[in-house]
């Protein structure tokens, strides 16, 4: 498996698993019909495991735009391979919500609620301004990138998984992300990844979903701009504190 399959593959697992808990809590006529934030943060941060083990030994399992610029602005990651890696999130993050959608189908159709349906593709703030709510982004992301960089210092940079312990070595990345979801999540949803975000996004915007609404690209903006930069300031923080 090249790099390049394995950011398609963890990522479309990440967004399989994380989309897919979001359609299962807040469609209607589920088994899981809303238990509520604590078990789509348990879930989120337990798809970043299932990602990173997969994608870990052949990728170093980024999965994400943000950390890919951060390691490579940290001297961490080549930056030659960024826009390959960009790529690969993308492309396995629109497939992992055009999956959810296939698989929740009869559940959307059954729902009436609009903005519900587009949660499950992508985040919006709980109250909407463009300040704070990039802001929010940005500290998540910070937190995100500033952790990974230490506590894997020669993981997530290079083709093996993270910590040394095996399969288990993913584990401290899903805890970071279960910690961000709880703690930092409740104010736009905690997307701190752009490709989860707007590659979702656009397969909202593409899918025949029944009686949808718009996918609020005027916010589309946040979740992708916020996340890069705090990636970029927990990488230049790293670097003046080497």
């Amino acid at each position: 498996m090249t790099p390049f399959i394995a950011e398609i593959i963890g990522t479309f697992l990440l967004i399989l698993l994380g989309g897919g808990v979001v359609a299962n809590v807040v469609l209607e006529k589920t088994k899981s019909a809303d238990p509520g934030w604590l078990v789509i943060t348990t879930a989120w941060g337990l798809a970043v495991f299932v990602g990173v083990v997969v994608a870990g030994p052949y990728s170093g399992a980024h999965l994400n735009p943000a950390v890919s610029i951060g390691l490579a602005i940290a001297g961490k990651f080549e930056w030659v391979l960024v826009p390959s890696y960009i790529l690969a999130q993308f492309i396995g993050a629109m497939l992992g919500s055009l999956i959810v959608w296939i698989m929740y189908k009869d559940h959307f159709d059954a729902t009436e609620d609009k903005e519900l349906k587009r949660a499950i593709f992508c985040t919006a703030p709980a109250i909407r301004n463009p300040l704070s709510n990039i802001f929010s982004e940005i500290v998540g992301a910070f937190v995100l990138v500033f952790v990974v960089l230490y506590f894997t210092n020669a993981s997530l940079t290079e083709t093996s998984t993270p910590i040394g312990l095996g399969s288990l070595g993913a584990l401290p990345v899903a805890f970071l992300v279960w910690s961000i979801g709880l703690s930092l999540g409740g104010t736009t949803g905690y997307a701190i990844n752009p490709a989860r975000d707007l590659g979702p996004r656009i397969m909202h915007a593409l899918l025949p979903i029944k009686d949808k609404t718009h996918s609020d690209w005027s916010y589309a903006w946040v979740p992708v701009v916020g996340p890069i930069i705090g990636a970029a300031l927990a990488a230049f923080l790293m670097l003046a504190l080497s």
